[in-house]
């Protein structure tokens, strides 16, 4: 499996890491990048991520058998939109969006006869440092992706983008848009807001900064995610509100329930609901192998 040419649309850390990737993995002839900042593009090029850089997000699609959208999810509809004329029946799209619903209702309001040309996908992997100057080429060995078909995407191009991945050292699966993000609303978007909300409860203390002084390990562990990329998280929690409000509210009946055990002084309910979440956790087991930066 050869591809004569990558059309990278948004240059950073994902669609950057991806190029490396493929260019490592000998399966890409040409990259040609577009980033909605031309900094961004020339940085990528100087690095050796693009071979080309395109004035536009049209041009990096022209002639391209394998185009990337590693775009915020809220550009997505508008990079479909920029793209579409140049999309035919023998293009593989992908993009890298952490959530699919709305990616997918954007690809079919926009791609209409041509959507199943477009493979949803989310790769399990990344940094909280953006930017085309962290892209790794094995940042998607050993990771998670998820891939979310719908009834219209061609088998060709699904099997296809399977193919790609696999040969990155990815392990694929393959979920509905909706399973997708119900399931990532859980255990990823919910983390990241957790997170956030903690860092800042403890800030808006006049006494934050002491007792941020004096957290060890487990506070660091704890906390890394919530030092990631706001735009993107933004992005990403109002994309997937619903599931992630829903997600809240069980975490919400979770907290309450340690409260009251703590407010009643009641030793036995306590320990019963830390235990539980102990044998919980030590019976998880990441899918993926390759250990987080």
């Amino acid at each position: 499996m050869m591809f004569e040419q990558l059309g990278l649309i948004g240059c950073g850390l994902m669609g950057g890491s991806f190029a490396l990737a493929l260019k490592k993995a000998g399966l890409v002839k040409r990259v040609v990048g577009y980033s909605k900042s031309p900094s961004t593009t020339e940085r990528a090029r100087q690095m050796g991520v693009i071979d080309v850089e395109a004035p536009s997000a049209l041009l990096a699609v022209s002639g391209a058998d394998l185009v990337l959208l590693a775009v915020p999810v809220s550009a997505t509809e508008a990079t479909f939109k920029a793209i579409r004329h140049l999309v035919n029946k023998n293009s593989l799209i992908m993009d890298v969006g952490s959530t699919k619903r709305e990616v997918v209702d954007a690809a079919r309001r926009v791609l209409r006869d041509q959507v199943g040309v477009f493979v949803p996908a989310h790769p399990i992997a990344g940094k909280e440092l953006a930017g085309v100057e962290h892209a790794d080429a094995d940042l998607y060995t050993g990771r998670q992706v998820i891939l979310t078909p719908i009834e219209r995407t061609l088998t060709a191009q699904l099997d296809k983008a399977q193919q790609v991945w696999t040969a990155l050292g990815c392990h694929v699966k393959q979920m509905s848009p909706e399973s997708h993000d119900a399931a990532y609303a859980a255990v990823s978007h919910l983390p990241h807001l957790l997170a956030f909300a903690l860092m800042n409860a403890i800030g808006g203390q006049s006494a934050g900064k002491e007792f941020l002084s004096l957290a060890g390990p487990g506070f660091r562990d704890f906390t890394r995610i919530a030092a990631s990329e706001p735009s993107v998280w933004r992005d990403i929690l109002i994309s997937n509100r619903e599931e992630l409000l829903l997600q809240s509210k069980h975490f919400q009946r979770a907290l309450h329930a340690l409260e009251m055990a703590i407010t009643s002084g009641d030793p036995d309910a306590l320990e019963s609901l830390i235990d539980s979440a102990s044998r919980t956790r030590a019976h998880w087991r990441m899918t993926a192998i390759k250990p987080q930066t």
